[in-house]
């Protein structure tokens, strides 16, 4: 069988998406309520902003903005882990960073499955934040061993869905006809389930333990929990919500507003109350509720070099010492306030992030820079050619996570706001032997793809770097 016969890897990842978008917009009608939201406000942002638009257009990222989602997933063993790794890499998606969560009170780590090259990127963005469950961290021995016993006896992948991995590792990739059936196979992974398989008086003490746990561990799968769209203006969502009949958490998670964005700022309608039916009771089992899927909505920004992560760490790790969120939220605008006046240390505007080196650019050349090329001028620096306007940098775009962000929708839509910072307890090497393999570093592909084009520009115009 050639490869030539194979379904791309991005086909697949698009067909996955958009099925997962229809099967969740079933599932959860705020979310379509949600998208039509999204779609307005970018809609009105694009119409009164053309030197955003001719930017997005310039990068070839308008298509993008309406394909991009992103899905997040909870998962309750390393044997789970490790075949969703296969799973997704059916699709072009490679783990990418280790998020320790612990730090805001939540016992999992994660990483984020996502494609890591420009061209697939540019095809489909679409990636899922995936936690591994903490069991250690439950400190009750009995519970651990409880929870154990439970996850142990359920298999979350259709045995249809592991022999289309398995064949896709064997050969080399899917016939048409094979990846068809993946997704519809893949999918049954992330459907919601009404049916726990505990019975209420244990899907109660695990809740007591930590709401997330009792999410993981009492239901057949680990339902797809949110999907989220990109919105080029978050502060604009977040204001027209509750217009739409929807509630959102207290504060945009990360970043404040900004004239030049920087990495991810994330906001969310708070987590539906679902009529589950716990075992025992009647034949069809004692009825309750669980909440656990929400609607999130996120903004994406330039991605930080070290150094300016460093700075963002510092000023986000300051703000959240000075104003700490209460579990109404109702200091939202104090916090606000906070978060907005220290991050006036942080430079917000692209060529002086790009000077500082505390953002990743794209470069490329100008009209003008193949004009120079043909009259056969001498160039000194990068900065030279910036200057020049024979280069042009452009952002690039954060592609990943913030562990604290993440911490805070989750808290949000475990029922409630309140801040949470407890000390860091990373575990990076038992994660990645859950996995079965490593974690890409993320600022090591950033600074990849930087590199690659501005030696593809400095090619182009004929000239050797000498500075950056």
């Amino acid at each position: 069988m050639s490869a030539d016969s194979f379904v791309h890897a991005d086909e697949i990842r698009s067909m996955f998406s958009s099925a997962m978008s229809d099967m969740y917009r079933a599932e959860v009608p705020q979310y379509g309520t949600l998208m039509e939201l999204v779609s307005d406000i970018n809609a009105q942002k694009l119409a009164g902003d053309p030197v955003l638009r001719d930017g997005l257009v310039r990068n070839d990222e308008m298509d993008r903005i309406d394909l991009e989602r992103h899905g997040a997933i909870r998962l309750g063993t390393p044997e789970e882990l490790f075949n969703m790794r296969r799973l997704f890499a059916v699709m072009g998606m490679h783990p990418v960073g280790y998020y320790d969560l612990s730090v805001a009170g939540v016992p999992v780590h994660s990483t984020a499955f996502r494609p890591i090259d420009d061209a697939a990127l540019r095809r489909n963005p679409f990636r899922v934040f995936t936690s591994l469950l903490r069991l250690e961290l439950i400190e009750d021995e009995n519970l651990r061993a409880k929870a154990e016993g439970i996850l142990a006896q359920r298999d979350i992948f259709t045995a249809d869905a592991i022999k289309l991995i398995y064949l896709a590792e064997k050969n080399g990739g899917l016939i048409r006809v094979q990846a068809e059936q993946f997704v519809t196979e893949a999918l049954e992974t992330f459907r919601w389930h009404s049916d726990a398989t505990v019975s209420l008086e244990t899907y109660q003490t695990l809740c007591d333990a930590h709401r997330l746990i009792a999410d993981v561990v009492c239901f057949k799968g680990p339902h797809i929990n949110h999907l989220t769209p990109r919105t080029l203006d978050i502060d604009a969502v977040q204001r027209a919500m509750p217009e739409r009949g929807i509630a959102p958490k207290a504060i945009v998670e990360g970043p404040p507003a900004r004239h030049c964005p920087i990495l991810l700022r994330q906001t969310s309608f708070k987590a539906l109350e679902e009529q589950v039916y716990f075992v025992g009771g009647s034949p069809k089992g004692t009825a309750g509720t669980h909440t656990a899927r929400f609607g999130e909505i996120e903004q994406r920004g330039v991605a930080l070099t070290a150094e300016g992560r460093k700075l963002y760490d510092t000023l986000l790790a300051a703000t959240r010492q000075a104003v700490q969120i209460n579990a109404a939220g109702s200091n939202a605008q104090d916090y606000e306030a906070e978060l907005s006046e220290r991050f006036a240390a942080f430079p917000d505007d692209y060529e002086t992030l790009r000077v500082e080196k505390l953002a990743f650019f794209h470069y490329s050349v100008t009209e003008a820079g193949l004009n120079a090329v043909s009259s056969k001028n001498a160039f000194s620096s990068v900065d030279d050619l910036i200057y020049q306007g024979y280069l042009r940098a452009d952002p690039i775009i954060y592609e990943d996570f913030l562990p604290v962000s993440a911490a805070g929708i989750f808290q949000s839509n475990l029922g409630s706001d309140a801040q949470k910072n407890y000390q860091e307890q990373s575990n990076q090497d038992v994660f990645e032997q859950c996995l079965g393999a490593t974690v890409r570093d993320e600022l090591t592909l950033y600074a990849e793809r930087e590199q690659a084009s501005l030696k593809q520009a400095l090619d182009a115009l004929g000239v050797q770097k000498k500075t950056a």
